[in-house]
């Protein structure tokens, strides 16, 4: 088990307490043990943070003032990681006791699976049953493939990325490392282009040939059932450290910054370009071809339908839910609110006049 000056080496946290503790996971307040290791990211938990029987918390200066200033009886024997970020810290020891404590994929070929002879899977991959590797198709050292997954030709998946099972990922995809794509993802696919070829007396929706590719970063993480499809003649591209939900669809030709996060059910036109450090709530939509500005911030349920050019802003664009009745008087009111502005304009000529 590792102690606490090991922890707060490897996580660059200020520690407070006996240096030579060990601890063997983390839990919540409620739960902790004197073995375990919990967090206080919130000020509202501070009392509960101070009752709990953790041996050890993760939390902010301010918050270790506060529970210094009101200890506990289980205050005596405690260590403190002073962290300026404790939500991050706790992210990352989470994530080094769950591999740890986890068994890895061991290397595998699975008998079921189907592997082209020109495809390059290096011994250290795991490839579980039914897969479908395609004709040069290239895999990193220590991927993991998982059943019923299928990569078409010469797609590229670098070091230690993790596909889980019913994922499909089509021709000359390009993923980076120490990616994870949940199942029943879709990377690839067509975008939905058409162009009208119509007359008076009939026509067609004329497709068009999507030809460019979808390359995705490194540390990217993609949900379940989301759907990111192939440019038409340039490129997909969402970047390095991104984080994208369950069910997101990104269309043709979309280029997301460095480390955004999606959240579920969002959706994004082709040709839009959203910026680094963005944050995209769910069910939010963008229209196609805008260029969104770095560390913009979108709620849920907002529709961005302009460009935004200056960096930084939180745009929302919601009705709090009401009554349908409710509902049905202000969408009157809105539909006549030009006929009101221009009553009120009005006044304020004959207004003036008169003054």
């Amino acid at each position: 088990m590792p102690t606490a000056i090991e922890l707060a080496k490897q996580f660059q946290a200020s520690l407070v307490g006996e240096a030579s503790l060990s601890f063997n996971s983390l839990a919540p307040l409620e739960r902790a043990q004197s073995d375990q290791i919990s967090f206080l990211s919130n000020p509202l938990y501070r009392q509960q943070a101070s009752d709990s029987t953790a041996g050890a918390l993760i939390l902010s200066q301010l918050d270790l003032d506060f529970l210094q200033a009101n200890p506990s009886n289980n205050s005596a024997k405690r260590v403190y990681f002073v962290s300026k970020n404790p939500y991050a810290t706790f992210a990352k020891m989470a994530q080094y006791f769950a591999q740890a404590t986890t068994s890895l994929y061991k290397p595998l070929l699975h008998p079921s699976a189907v592997i082209d002879p020109s495809a390059i899977i290096p011994a250290s991959c795991h490839i579980g049953p039914f897969v479908n590797i395609g004709a040069d198709v290239k895999l990193g050292e220590r991927v993991v493939v998982l059943g019923n997954s299928t990569i078409a030709r010469e797609s590229v998946i670098a070091d230690d990325s993790v596909i889980y099972p019913a994922v499909s990922i089509y021709y000359a995809t390009q993923i980076g490392k120490r990616c994870i794509i949940h199942s029943g993802a879709v990377i690839g696919a067509d975008g939905f282009g058409f162009a009208p070829d119509f007359t008076a007396t009939g026509g067609e929706w004329v497709k068009i040939p999507q030809t460019g590719r979808v390359i995705i970063g490194d540390d990217v993480e993609i949900g379940a059932s989301t759907t990111i499809d192939r440019g038409a003649m340039s490129d997909t591209v969402i970047g390095a450290g991104s984080k994208i939900d369950n069910q997101v669809q990104i269309a043709h030709n979309v280029v997301i910054g460095n480390c955004c996060v999606i959240a579920g059910c969002a959706a994004i036109s082709g040709s839009t370009q959203i910026g680094h450090y963005c944050i995209i709530g769910g069910a939010a939509n963008f229209a196609g071809h805008l260029t969104i500005a770095d560390r913009t911030t979108v709620s849920g349920n907002t529709s961005i339908i302009r460009s935004i050019t200056e960096p930084g802003q939180h745009f929302t664009g919601v009705y709090p839910s009401m009554l349908h009745g409710a509902w049905e008087k202000n969408a009157v009111i809105l539909r006549g609110l030009d006929k009101i502005r221009q009553r009120l304009r009005l006044l304020d000529k004959n207004q003036n006049k008169e003054s």
